[in-house]
């Protein structure tokens, strides 16, 4: 009689996905608690390793807030304050959010604009962050605010591999769900503590409604062609934008455009 062989070793992916689950339990478990947040943390390390976990929530009148920021890999003023008083409307992830208020994973390379690690937010917010990768899962909270929950590879780590994000688009409902249903009173008490700070705007009163759209597009990151395609004009045309927006500021570069905005 043929003796039995043993049954073959798991694959990879097999025992990601009992880390994984073993480490979503945990987090049910401990939902609502302020262990919540490192036991999804510890959970989400299974499936793909990062450096930085740490989220923000966007309400429906143009505002942003501290979601969790309790462990951040850099300068909490680079990475937070500087964030929350106005950068974010140069995000990705919050252009994303404001064209689809679903509940999914975001990932950052493949929502930038063309010239993003060219612009001066690129320069001024990622650069001293060092986040070199990003993705994020979308959460609705109360008060029809949303937020986002990011990992971040910083420093000298390598990108996400499409492996990797495909494990974390594919959890991405479940993580979004929990996540959802631990912060969603968050909303409430930032809404009646920090009520007063105003909505974040790209304005001035010397340019056109279309000149501060052009304005904004190019802190965003997006090249003259990528602003014709976005705006429908020729190239030419946008130049010609870009000279009267300059010349009206009395600047030269992106670099005194973003700090005349985003001081």
């Amino acid at each position: 009689m043929t003796p039995k062989r043993p049954p073959p070793p798991p694959a990879p992916a097999d025992h990601l996905r009992t880390g994984w689950i073993a480490g979503l339990a945990e987090a049910a478990r401990v939902l609502g608690t302020p262990a919540f947040a490192t036991c999804l943390e510890q959970a989400l390390l299974k499936l793909a390793p990062f450096q930085m976990m740490n989220g923000f929530v966007y309400s429906p009148d143009g505002r942003a807030f501290d979601l969790y920021n309790e462990k951040i890999a850099a300068d909490r003023s680079v990475i937070v304050d500087r964030y929350l008083a106005g950068a974010f409307v140069l995000d990705p992830f919050y252009d994303a959010i404001l064209a689809d208020r679903s509940e999914r994973l975001l990932v950052m390379r493949r929502l930038a604009p063309d010239d993003f690690a060219g612009s001066e937010y690129y320069r001024q917010h990622y650069a001293t962050t060092r986040i070199v990768d990003e993705t994020g899962f979308v959460i609705r909270l109360d008060r029809d605010c949303l937020a986002v929950l990011s990992l971040s590879r910083t420093g000298v780590a390598r990108l996400f591999s499409e492996a990797e994000i495909a494990r974390l688009e594919e959890v991405a409902p479940l993580v979004s769900a929990l996540a959802g249903r631990h912060w969603h009173a968050v909303p409430e008490a930032l809404l009646e503590h920090q009520g007063a700070r105003p909505a974040a705007r790209i304005e001035h009163p010397l340019l056109t409604k279309r000149e501060l759209e052009i304005v904004t597009l190019i802190l965003k990151g997006h090249s003259n062609l990528s602003l014709s395609g976005v705006l429908s004009l020729s190239p030419n045309t946008v130049k010609v934008h870009r000279r009267q927006i300059y010349s009206k500021l009395r600047i030269s570069s992106q670099a005194e455009l973003f700090a005349l905005f985003l001081s």
